[in-house]
């Protein structure tokens, strides 16, 4: 009896492991620096926001002038998005992300020292190099060293961390700001540059690079090659497919939530909503809230269901959301809406690096993610200009159904893409 009893124990099933289990140490240290490096970069970036009136009353700028310094950054962003990628693809991944987070701290904290508006569009302008640069080396460096039946969940908690760093920033600013000065918010933003030593000190490279490297001999490659194979006949489908999509989601995110404060804030003959400033500022925060577990929970969605079963889900709410909300006038609706606007409208931002790096080669893998995501960045900085644009003809709802066709329109190129959830990335 005793012996039968032994047998069974020893052949009980053991129960799964859970997700998180599966992941090594240094995974996970890649998701820490890519998901830090990002909240860090909003926050550099978000401090601006947080400080913008009281720059334009010392330097003695306009509102064009203030909204001119934002574009100018979204710009450089997406430069530094493809410069950062040919960085990434020829001396590595966390190199890479290591130069674009001093790069991004150096000119925060610069901001601080300007004197006339040049001086400010110079040190914007390469801190939007820095800005672009960390999502594409972070992006890379983090698809490259997961599993790929976990790749969704890792990218979804790097994204996640853009909302924590605006919450950061806001912070600061609150700290800082009343005591002394827009200045010193500003000098608050070197504090990242002492992150990389963390980086350089603990995160592996990706072995998935190190390997492609050692067999191909691509460390002397003319990193032009890699954006001519963007277009050649095996990937110029994929390249424009990605790029179609990137610039719906980036176009509706700065055109939609650049706007949304100052949607709550306006009175309904204008257009907006017509909250004080106490409730249009809760209002934003709880949307935010939403944002985050859009962030997360999309990683987890496309996990499970598949890259465009998840995507087409965001798209399709986030389709029928915005007109809706842009009709909304009514307080607690438009409070419970947001979360879910947010939610399904921001949150598939996590898909595209685990996307565009399945769909692209290892050896011009952040080229691909640099150059796609980081273009369509670039021409979405109009986006603000377009929306206001409408905005003063036929106020800011009205102006929203133009994000909404952008969602639908998404949904038709998804139609076009293969699926690739579950792809092993290959090293050659």
């Amino acid at each position: 009896m005793q012996e039968a009893g032994m047998s069974k124990n020893k052949n009980y099933p053991q129960k799964d492991k859970k997700w998180y289990e599966e992941i090594n140490r240094n995974q996970w240290k890649t998701v820490i620096a890519g998901g830090l490096g990002w909240a860090l970069d909003s926050m550099d970036v978000m401090l601006y926001a947080m400080v913008v009136v009281h720059i334009m009353s010392e330097l003695q700028l306009g509102t064009t002038q203030g909204g001119l310094l934002t574009t100018i950054t979204l710009v450089a962003s997406g430069i530094g998005g493809m410069l950062f990628g040919l960085i990434a693809d020829k001396w590595g991944r966390k190199f890479s992300l290591t130069l674009s987070i001093v790069t991004y701290s150096l000119f925060t904290a610069a901001c601080g020292f300007s004197q006339t508006l040049t001086q400010l569009i110079v040190f914007r302008f390469i801190l939007g190099l820095g800005m672009g640069g960390e999502w594409t080396a972070g992006a890379a460096l983090v698809t490259e060293s997961w599993p790929a039946k976990h790749r969704g969940k890792a990218m979804g908690l790097m994204q996640s961390c853009w909302a924590l760093g605006y919450a950061i920033a806001a912070l600061i600013t609150a700290i800082i700001l009343p005591k002394y000065g827009w200045r010193a918010v500003f000098f608050a933003g070197i504090l990242p540059a002492l992150f990389t030593l963390w980086i350089r000190g603990h995160v592996e490279e990706s072995n998935i690079w190190t390997t492609d490297r050692e067999k191909r001999g691509r460390v002397n490659r003319n990193i032009m090659n890699n954006i001519l194979e963007l277009f050649s006949p095996e990937y110029k489908k994929f390249t424009l497919l990605a790029f179609g999509l990137s610039l719906m989601h980036l176009f509706t995110y700065w055109g939609l939530f650049s706007w949304i404060p100052g949607y709550l804030s306006l009175p309904p003959e204008k257009g907006g909503a017509g909250l004080d400033i106490f409730k249009s500022a809760t209002w934003v925060i709880v949307m935010q809230a939403g944002g985050w577990f859009g962030y997360v929970l999309f990683g987890f969605i496309a996990d499970s269901i598949g890259r465009k079963k998840a995507f087409t889900i965001f798209f399709t709410v986030a389709t029928v959301l915005v007109p809706v909300y842009a009709v909304t006038r009514n307080e607690i609706a438009l409070l419970l809406l947001g979360p879910f606007l947010v939610f399904f409208g921001a949150g598939f931002a996590s898909g595209f690096g685990p996307l565009i790096a399945e769909l692209f080669p290892t050896h011009m893998r952040a080229t691909a993610q640099g150059i796609i995501y980081n273009s369509a960045r670039a021409v979405s900085a109009f986006a603000p200009l377009v929306i206001g644009s409408l905005a003063e003809v036929y106020g800011l709802g009205p102006a929203f159904l133009l994000i909404g066709a952008c969602f639908f329109l998404g949904l038709i190129l998804l139609l076009f893409l293969p699926e690739t959830t579950g792809k092993e990335l290959e090293s050659v």
